[in-house]
């Protein structure tokens, strides 16, 4: 077994070793899930993220799983913003079934490591699917859960009927980047994230700008996605409250739902509810999203919309 840095981008052949390796994990440890696309995949691999660097790791296999077969990787996000620079993102380390049990994830692990390490960093998280393998193998590295969550899930079979317009509030979409006129408005709201649960996670809050917001949506469709986001806006030109659909690959069977955000002085009137039905209107498939457990105002918005809980997952984090 031989564990190689990859090239940034990595070549076709690599992305395509990646591919085969979640292909093949999530075909073992969540059957129920669509298979990973390579339009997904490829995107993620070769485009710089915006909030950090990447460095990215594959397990050349030992030749049991025919000639050039990878048995595992692993791709880490190391935050280059000055508030986050001691800690990282563990985004990726799967292994294919058939070489489990035989140190690859230990190995792949230990290159990770000694990244973190040799740039000085003191924690790193990631996010494990709760009563599977990767749960028992995060704890075994030392990985504590610092922040429960669930997946949900809803089938958009038709479309929903729509919210009531609440008095002095106006529903606007954007498809792609928001427009240069609201950027800013959409920039300031999501600074209500500040106080959505973050449990013990070991990562500050990065102020967000127009610049960032927009450099953040630019990245999905730089990656091949597709991105629509629904505000409930005021006649002052303030967004009281907004929500994210994501297509990470436009052909895909499964959407995602990124932020929702509803401003505190804005809170109480049915907003949450309203962008997202608004959202459901516009979609047309199985859309996802997660919502950490102590967060009972999103789940009981989410349980009223339709959404049904998939499975557990949560952030684990270990202290180097």
């Amino acid at each position: 077994m031989m564990i190689r840095s990859l090239p940034l981008p990595p070549t076709d052949t690599d992305v395509d070793g990646w591919l085969a390796v979640l292909a093949a994990a999530g075909a073992a440890d969540l059957p129920h899930l669509p298979p990973p696309s390579r339009v997904e995949v490829g995107g993620r691999l070769c485009v710089a993220p915006a909030r950090g660097r990447a460095a990215l790791w594959a397990a050349d296999g030992d030749g049991d799983g025919g000639e050039g077969t990878v048995d595992g990787v692993a791709g880490l996000l190391l935050f280059t913003d000055e508030a986050n620079r001691h800690t990282a993102y563990l985004d990726v380390l799967a292994v294919r079934p058939e070489a489990r049990r035989r140190g690859v994830g230990r190995a792949l692990w230990q290159r990770v490591r000694e990244e973190l390490l040799a740039q000085g960093r003191t924690s790193v998280a990631t996010t494990v699917d709760l009563g599977g393998p990767g749960q028992a193998f995060a704890e075994s590295l030392g990985f504590e859960n610092v922040l429960p969550m669930a997946w949900y899930v809803q089938e958009v079979t038709e479309q929903p009927a729509e919210e009531p317009t609440t008095p002095g509030y106006e529903l606007r979409a954007w498809h792609g980047l928001v427009d240069d006129d609201w950027a800013a408005a959409v920039a300031h709201a999501h600074g209500a994230m500040d106080d959505a649960p973050m449990g013990d996670v070991d990562q500050e809050i990065e102020a967000w700008t127009p610049e960032r917001l927009h450099a953040a949506h630019q990245l999905i469709l730089d990656r091949g996605g597709e991105l629509t986001t629904v505000a409930a806006v005021t006649e002052a030109g303030e967004v009281a409250a907004y929500t994210e659909l994501v297509l990470p690959d436009p052909d895909g069977a499964r959407a995602l739902q990124y932020d929702t955000v509803v401003v505190p002085a804005h809170r109480g009137h049915g907003l949450g509810r309203a962008v997202k039905r608004r959202m459901l209107a516009l979609a047309a498939q199985q859309i996802a999203t997660t919502v950490a457990d102590e967060n009972t105002p999103m789940r009981a918005v989410n349980e009223a919309l339709g959404y049904r809980r998939e499975r557990g997952t949560a952030y684990f984090q270990v202290k180097l």
